[in-house]
């Protein structure tokens, strides 16, 4: 498992116990990366804490993923968010899926935190969109070790660094979508707004497709959570 994480060990403690759970029977065939963009000393001690490697690198999340995979010693990769939340036997799963014959897939977008039927909305959208379309990193990628070289791994891009890499797979051979074993946390959606920041994204990936630079795309992205960011801590210490 190769967990890109950037000020998030909240979250990424969750996901390392999942893993660690779900891993039991087998811990010798499984390897947790963790490439940490922020370089925090509390990301490193929770890794240790888990038997987790720790990364340290520089804020843009294709290098991240690729700095991960040059570490990686197993035979199968599996890319998760470190907000993603498993479900069931994932590991299960990905393992019939690569004895079945895929060299790789991803899981259907599921939401873990909302029952509403704005999520709802989304998750049938973007099950269309992956027909059509190229699911994106927080579906949790996973693909044969040889597969994922040959393809070229992912772009050493902060943004839509998956999208060469999905398309080469696909030219390769099965790329599967698992059903169940993995759901995203909607909070992002429900901080920004469920349809601006669906348009947002959306609007992204039109640029992409015009040929933005994916650096000038990412700038976009982050930049109002980043000025929000600013002004909740300029807030906080005028109360100071």
């Amino acid at each position: 498992m190769i967990i890109p994480c950037w000020k998030d060990e909240l979250h990424l403690e969750r996901l390392l116990a999942q893993l660690r759970q779900a891993s039991t029977e087998d811990a010798a065939a499984v390897q947790i990366i963790v490439v940490d963009a922020a370089s925090t000393e509390a990301c490193q001690l929770l890794c240790q804490r888990f038997g987790a490697h720790w990364l340290p690198a520089k804020p843009s999340r294709g290098d991240q993923l690729r700095q991960g995979a040059a570490l990686a010693e197993h035979d199968v990769f599996w890319f998760l968010h470190a907000d993603a939340h498993l479900e069931l036997n994932p590991l299960a799963d990905i393992r019939a899926a690569i004895e079945g014959g895929a060299i790789g897939g991803y899981f259907a977008f599921r939401f873990i935190d909302t029952n509403s039927w704005q999520g709802r909305v989304l998750e049938r959208l973007v099950a269309w969109r992956n027909r059509v379309g190229v699911p994106y990193g927080d579906q949790g990628i996973f693909v044969r070790r040889d597969a994922y070289f040959n393809a070229g791994q992912h772009a050493a891009w902060p943004l839509f660094e998956e999208v060469p890499l999905v398309k080469g797979l696909r030219k390769r051979g099965k790329f599967c979508c698992l059903e169940s074993g993995l759901r995203v946390s909607a909070r992002r959606w429900q901080r920004d707004g469920w349809w601006r920041r669906s348009l947002r994204n959306r609007l992204l990936a039109l640029g992409f497709m015009l040929k933005v630079s994916p650096f000038r795309l990412a700038k976009l992205y982050s930049g109002p959570a980043v000025r929000r960011s600013g002004k909740q801590k300029a807030k906080s210490n005028d109360d100071t």
